[in-house]
């Protein structure tokens, strides 16, 4: 695997030796600083400081807010497949997104348990995944960073990050507005409106979204559809400029979601019939819809459609969110001291009908209050000198309050006063709740050095020590207290350290190598799920990965492409995994730690502007991700591919426009593509999904010079079945597909002034 990663340096080196080297054999003539037709330069923080992205040493994706709009990125699951190995899924209407880059991820949906892709809004952590599928509006940009990022962004992003800005105030008044009717009676209606109110010492932006549709998943009971959104969303920015070295944004944003819990597929598994019996004693496959098969009460699907079920209720996700935020920044010359205080609050109420099923056999409601409140402090360098630095402390406090339970096969149940819980509890019959309390201060230090050492090679160095504090009282019970089953309170403290080398080399102005060792961490902890065994609970572990990658950045043909290529070696310890067991008819969560986990791959990313008004882009990740020695209550999942890792993932997209004489002609192709993944840590295949291609397209016309935008779209053109997620219930003789939107469309209007 070394020699692999060592191999795909030299090839990088040598390609990109080679183009730089015809470049400088070619003839001399005079080049004008950038072609009309080159590629659109991009401008990112990922390292705490606003740099051109050809500059910065790391693997980076960036999305402009043309880019997001245009492929109708509405919250984080909109990302996707839009950056080489990233996938994003949810079983959730409005919480709780899983999200892997390069195969690092967590399959863990409780509230306490942090991803290892940290989320930033703006420079602020997004603790709570309560608050991790707000939605996406009046951005001005998203960029994903691939690989560990604990020196500058902290613990808890062994996978990456995902840095999201929004739009900020300007000096002249502006406003723009965009509204969208499609397929479901969708309405989708965003505006905002900024400009100054003294002058340019006091501007502001304020932005709204208001976002619904009917729902895509039929109850064939009721004739209603299900999995429909209804939330709306608002932010305010204030920017005070006392003079031209302070510059202070105050933000306050609140949204809410009343959307429909998750009506997901019905998958029966308890064979009736010797002949529709498999091997592991569940349905055969191809047999699950033959009527031979049903859930542990005798229902059958029989149905193969994806997008319609039998339900017996229609629930309610719930999610209100409430933040502010204020960075200052003190710009002193050489240096700029910038202070980023932030508070974060989110509320969630989902009624989910989990079994989709007429016969109730578990329901589930999930019901939580997370509360943040960070202070990041950071004393950074400011311009292009030999020696640039940045240098922080950050603090944070998170209070979550859980009082969710499930009610398993309360068809059987029959209450009475002197039985209140109905059948035997003992057999797995009954409502089972897990309130639970955590409290968690966290504290770090961290500075990083970027050193020229020369004029094209330069060092970069950084380090951080994070200490993170958890007290965590949990107690499970059935029928709502009256029968208790155990206790647990614990508090315990995880110290790590965290840090980054790295080199670069720039061949030319417009290609460079680098080279790179991040050592990155994920914070152990205490597991959130349902449990009757107070063993589950852990605390478990921090996850370490120790992470080599090198990289190549370039621009050829007068900046009409750009080539960024990457390759990577992780080496992961005590790598923290969610996984189900089975205890008589329930399927159990676990979170636990793997003992170690080896992953490598490669990644491309293309951009090209060939001529003027065609834009093109292509990204390729090749991916290798499995389990090292990993044995779990006796299963042995040793070398077993990781979760949401497919082998092999591509995105692309074609934009096209041209003057018309009334205005001008837009349009624009765009895809993504990932191979085979599995959805569980056993690799089993009724839990996994085959190779998907989604495509996506949009024609319109521009007038009054960009003024105005009117035409229609596609998204899924081909409907290809969108297969989220598997959840395997064997237990109760089912498992749950969870669905995205089949084929949609419809027409879209964007106003600019």
């Amino acid at each position: 695997m070394r020699k692999l990663v060592l191999a795909s340096a030299s090839s990088i080196a040598a390609m990109a030796w080679s183009m730089a080297a015809q470049g400088q054999q070619a003839p001399a003539r005079p080049i004008p600083p950038k072609a009309a037709s080159a590629v659109e330069e991009i401008v990112v923080t990922a390292q705490k400081r606003s740099e051109n992205l050809q500059d910065v040493p790391i693997a980076i994706t960036a999305l402009t807010a043309e880019a997001l709009q245009n492929q109708r990125v509405g919250n984080l699951l909109g990302l996707s497949g839009l950056a080489p190995g990233l996938q994003i899924k949810s079983d959730d209407n409005a919480a709780n997104p899983r999200i892997f880059i390069r195969g690092v991820g967590v399959n863990d949906f409780n509230p306490s348990t942090a991803s290892a892709v940290g989320i930033y809004v703006d420079g602020v952590y997004i603790a709570s995944p309560l608050a991790q599928l707000a939605s996406f509006y009046d951005l001005q940009q998203v960029e994903v960073l691939r690989g560990p990022q604990g020196t500058l962004f902290g613990r808890n992003t062994t996978g990456g990050a995902i840095n999201v800005t929004t739009r900020k105030p300007s000096d002249t008044l502006e406003a723009d507005a965009a509204a969208e009717y499609g397929r479901f009676n969708s309405v989708n209606l965003q505006a905002g409106v900024g400009g100054p109110m003294a002058g340019d010492t006091l501007t502001f932006r304020i932005a709204g979204l208001y976002d619904r549709d009917d729902g895509y998943t039929l109850n064939r009971l009721t004739g209603h559809h299900g999995n429909n959104a209804d939330r709306w969303a608002l932010r305010a920015t204030l920017r005070w400029k006392p003079s031209a070295a302070i510059t202070d944004d105050l933000t306050l944003s609140t949204s809410q979601s009343h959307g429909g819990s998750i009506l997901a597929y019905n998958r029966s598994l308890s064979p009736q019939t010797a002949a529709a019996t498999g091997p592991d004693g569940l349905c055969a496959p191809g047999l699950y819809t033959s009527g031979q098969c049903t859930n542990v009460l005798g229902y059958a699907n029989t149905s193969t459609n994806l997008y319609a079920g039998d339900y017996s209720f229609e629930g309610k996700d719930v999610v209100k969110l409430f933040g502010a935020a204020n960075t200052l920044t003190w710009d002193m010359g050489p240096v700029s001291l910038v202070s980023v205080t932030s508070y974060q609050h989110a509320s969630r109420n989902d009624q989910e009908e989990t079994d989709a099923s007429p016969i109730p056999v578990i329901t589930a409601s999930y019901i939580a209050q997370q509360s943040t409140t960070s202070q990041e402090l950071r004393l950074q360098s400011n311009g292009k000198t030999a020696l640039r630095y940045v240098v922080g402390g950050y603090f944070a406090y998170d209070s979550l309050n859980n009082a969710s339970a499930y009610d398993i096969l309360a068809a059987l149940r029959n209450p009475t006063p002197e039985n209140p819980g109905g059948a035997d509890i003992a057999n797995s019959i009954g409502k089972f709740g897990w309130p639970l309390q955590q409290k968690s201060h966290s504290y770090a230090v961290f500075g990083q050095l970027d050193y020229d050492l020369g004029d094209r090679l330069t060092l970069t160095a950084g380090l951080r020590y994070s200490i993170d504090h958890k007290d965590f009282h949990y107690v499970s019970e059935a029928e709502d207290g009256l029968i208790p089953i155990f206790s647990f309170s614990q508090a315990k403290t995880f110290r790590s350290l965290s840090g980054r080398l790295g080199l670069q080399y720039r061949l030319s102005d417009d290609a460079s190598l680098y080279a790179s060792y991040n050592r990155g961490t994920k914070s152990g902890g205490f597991f959130s799920g349902q449990t009757t065994d107070p063993a589950d609970l852990g605390p478990y572990k921090d996850e370490t990965v120790n992470a080599y990658e090198v990289g190549a950045k370039t621009e050829f043909f007068d900046h009409r492409l750009r080539a960024n290529f990457s390759g990577f070696y992780y080496d992961y310890k005590n790598l923290q995994v969610y996984t189900t067991v089975q205890r008589g008819l329930l399927t159990v969560q676990l979170f636990t730690n793997a003992s170690a986990a080896r992953i490598y791959g490669g990644e491309a990313e293309l951009q090209a502007t060939p001529f003027t008004g065609l834009d093109l882009s292509l990204g390729v990740s090749l991916l290798h991700a499995a389990y090292r020695n990993f044995i779990s209550v006796g299963n042995d999942f040793s070398g077993n591919t990781l979760p949401s890792a497919p082998k092999a993932s591509i995105n692309g997209t074609a934009h096209y426009s041209h003057d018309v004489g009334i205005g001008d002609f837009v349009g624009q192709v765009d895809f993504t593509y990932r191979s085979k993944v599995f959805f569980d840590t056993a690799n089993t295949d009724r839990l996994s999904d085959k190779s998907r291609l989604f495509v996506n397209g949009q024609l319109g016309l521009k007038l009054g010079g960009g003024a105005y935008e009117l035409g229609v779209y596609g998204r899924n053109i081909f409907n290809v079945t969108n297969i989220v997620d598997i959840t395997p219930i064997p237990g109760l003789g089912f498992d749950v597909f969870s669905v995205g939107q089949p084929r949609t469309y419809g027409l879209y209007l964007r106003l600019k002034y």
